[in-house]
């Protein structure tokens, strides 16, 4: 496993950068206000908040230079992210290993499960 691996944690509010080297970790949050949106019986739309992409933008410009990204977080922005990546950063998204769901861990959590994860898929590889 190299140096080269990040984790990112994200929901539709913020996104934690986590790099195996803890000093380089980043918050970076999202400009978006809206909170939770239901949809209502005869309302017009779909009850969703818009994806915010200059906050995904920010994301995956934070991760330009690693070799592997696993994405993961507890709704759809990690899915988001990953769609927004394929279409305006190909060559960030072809570096993305792997998308997972996890709720709300601290970011020790997190890089803790990132290790096991990217440990295994070297295993898989025989590094």
């Amino acid at each position: 496993m190299s140096a080269n691996h990040v984790a990112i944690w994200i929901d539709h509010k913020e996104a934690h950068v986590l790099y195996f080297d803890t000093s380089k970790n980043e918050l970076i949050k999202s400009a978006a206000t809206n909170g939770h949106l239901h949809h209502k019986a005869n309302a017009i739309g779909s009850g969703k908040a818009p994806e915010d992409h200059h906050f995904f933008h920010n994301v995956i410009t934070a991760v330009a230079d690693v070799n592997e990204i696993l994405i993961v977080g507890p709704g759809s922005a990690k899915g988001e992210l990953l769609k927004h990546a394929v279409a305006h950063d190909p060559a960030i998204a072809k570096k993305i290993i792997g998308v997972e769901t996890v709720d709300h861990p601290t970011d020790a959590q997190v890089l803790a499960y990132a290790k096991t994860y990217f440990n295994r898929i070297d295993k898989m590889r025989g590094v």
